[in-house]
Protein backbone atom coordinates (compact mmCIF):
# COMPACT_ATOMS: atom_id res chain seq x y z
CA UNK A 1 0.00 0.00 0.00
CA UNK A 2 1.66 3.46 -0.71
CA UNK A 3 1.27 6.02 1.23
CA UNK A 4 0.30 9.90 -0.08
CA UNK A 5 3.47 11.97 0.38
CA UNK A 6 2.47 15.86 1.63
CA UNK A 7 5.55 18.19 0.55
CA UNK A 8 6.43 20.52 3.33
CA UNK A 9 8.93 22.99 3.79
CA UNK A 10 10.99 24.13 7.20
CA UNK A 11 12.96 26.76 7.99
CA UNK A 12 15.90 27.01 10.27
CA UNK A 13 15.96 30.82 11.31
CA UNK A 14 19.93 30.94 12.19
CA UNK A 15 20.89 33.87 14.14
CA UNK A 16 24.87 33.59 14.91
CA UNK A 17 25.19 30.50 16.27
CA UNK A 18 21.82 29.53 17.55
CA UNK A 19 18.87 28.44 15.14
CA UNK A 20 14.84 29.45 16.21
CA UNK A 21 12.92 25.76 17.63
CA UNK A 22 8.93 25.97 18.16
CA UNK A 23 7.57 24.13 21.07
CA UNK A 24 4.62 22.39 18.86
CA UNK A 25 0.93 23.25 20.41
CA UNK A 26 -0.81 19.93 21.91
CA UNK A 27 -3.98 20.53 20.12
CA UNK A 28 -1.64 19.94 16.94
CA UNK A 29 -2.88 16.94 14.65
CA UNK A 30 0.91 16.57 13.75
CA UNK A 31 3.85 16.43 16.28
CA UNK A 32 1.87 17.57 19.11
CA UNK A 33 3.61 18.97 21.74
CA UNK A 34 7.35 18.30 19.94
CA UNK A 35 10.42 20.98 20.12
CA UNK A 36 10.56 20.89 16.11
CA UNK A 37 12.15 23.24 13.39
CA UNK A 38 9.37 25.65 12.14
CA UNK A 39 7.13 24.66 9.35
CA UNK A 40 4.23 23.66 7.28
CA UNK A 41 2.35 22.33 4.07
CA UNK A 42 3.36 23.95 0.69
CA UNK A 43 -0.33 24.63 -1.15
CA UNK A 44 -1.56 23.18 -4.70
CA UNK A 45 -0.03 25.02 -6.97
CA UNK A 46 2.49 26.98 -4.75
CA UNK A 47 6.10 26.91 -5.24
CA UNK A 48 8.48 25.79 -2.75
CA UNK A 49 9.95 29.50 -2.28
CA UNK A 50 6.63 30.42 -2.39
CA UNK A 51 5.27 28.36 0.54
CA UNK A 52 8.74 28.91 2.55
CA UNK A 53 6.95 32.80 2.41
CA UNK A 54 3.97 32.16 3.09
CA UNK A 55 4.69 29.74 6.16
CA UNK A 56 7.57 31.75 7.41
CA UNK A 57 5.17 34.61 7.69
CA UNK A 58 2.27 32.46 8.75
CA UNK A 59 3.99 31.00 11.78
CA UNK A 60 6.92 33.63 12.97
CA UNK A 61 5.44 36.95 11.49
CA UNK A 62 8.68 37.84 9.21
CA UNK A 63 9.49 38.03 5.63
CA UNK A 64 12.94 35.94 4.94
CA UNK A 65 15.16 38.05 2.33
CA UNK A 66 17.83 35.89 2.56
CA UNK A 67 17.71 32.28 2.12
CA UNK A 68 18.78 28.71 0.46
CA UNK A 69 17.74 25.23 0.48
CA UNK A 70 19.63 23.09 2.89
CA UNK A 71 17.84 19.35 2.20
CA UNK A 72 14.93 17.41 1.68
CA UNK A 73 14.15 14.84 4.41
CA UNK A 74 11.05 12.52 5.01
CA UNK A 75 9.10 12.17 8.04
CA UNK A 76 6.66 9.59 8.93
CA UNK A 77 4.13 10.83 11.52
CA UNK A 78 0.04 10.62 11.04
CA UNK A 79 0.82 11.70 7.26
CA UNK A 80 4.57 10.50 5.07
CA UNK A 81 6.10 14.23 4.95
CA UNK A 82 8.17 15.29 2.03
CA UNK A 83 10.19 18.35 4.25
CA UNK A 84 12.17 20.90 2.26
CA UNK A 85 14.42 22.60 4.31
CA UNK A 86 15.54 26.10 3.71
CA UNK A 87 18.43 27.95 5.77
CA UNK A 88 17.00 31.45 6.42
CA UNK A 89 19.68 33.62 7.48
CA UNK A 90 18.14 37.03 7.25
CA UNK A 91 14.79 38.40 7.39
CA UNK A 92 12.51 40.95 7.94
CA UNK A 93 9.58 42.29 10.59
CA UNK A 94 9.75 41.22 14.48
CA UNK A 95 9.47 37.32 15.39
CA UNK A 96 6.07 36.32 17.09
CA UNK A 97 4.75 32.55 17.38
CA UNK A 98 1.68 32.66 15.61
CA UNK A 99 0.93 28.41 15.15
CA UNK A 100 3.37 27.28 18.37
CA UNK A 101 3.17 27.34 22.25
CA UNK A 102 6.44 28.79 22.09
CA UNK A 103 9.53 29.53 19.97
CA UNK A 104 13.14 29.49 21.40
CA UNK A 105 16.36 30.19 20.36
CA UNK A 106 18.67 27.15 20.81
CA UNK A 107 22.45 26.31 20.06
CA UNK A 108 23.22 25.16 16.60
CA UNK A 109 25.95 23.12 18.50
CA UNK A 110 23.00 20.87 20.56
CA UNK A 111 23.09 17.57 19.32
CA UNK A 112 19.48 16.72 19.94
CA UNK A 113 17.77 19.54 20.18
CA UNK A 114 14.40 18.88 18.21
CA UNK A 115 12.26 15.77 18.75
CA UNK A 116 11.63 15.25 15.62
CA UNK A 117 13.78 12.82 14.02
CA UNK A 118 14.32 14.27 10.56
CA UNK A 119 14.97 18.25 12.15
CA UNK A 120 18.20 17.04 13.80
CA UNK A 121 19.35 15.27 10.89
CA UNK A 122 18.90 18.46 8.90
CA UNK A 123 20.53 20.35 11.82
CA UNK A 124 23.56 17.99 11.64
CA UNK A 125 23.29 18.32 7.61
CA UNK A 126 23.93 22.33 8.44
CA UNK A 127 26.80 21.28 10.58
CA UNK A 128 28.39 19.58 8.42
CA UNK A 129 28.16 21.22 5.23
CA UNK A 130 27.24 24.98 5.73
CA UNK A 131 29.60 25.51 9.06
CA UNK A 132 32.78 24.23 7.41
CA UNK A 133 32.08 26.43 4.22
CA UNK A 134 31.44 29.62 6.83
CA UNK A 135 34.40 29.24 8.39
CA UNK A 136 36.13 29.31 5.77
CA UNK A 137 35.61 32.55 4.41
CA UNK A 138 36.10 34.31 7.42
Amino acid sequence: MQREVHDCVSFLLIRGEEVLLEKRKLSKVVDPGLMAIPGGHVEAGESLEQALHREVTEELTVTPIAYFPLCTLYHPTTELQRLHYYVVTDWTGELSAQEAEAVIWTSLYEPDAATVEADNIALAEYRRVILPMLKERQ
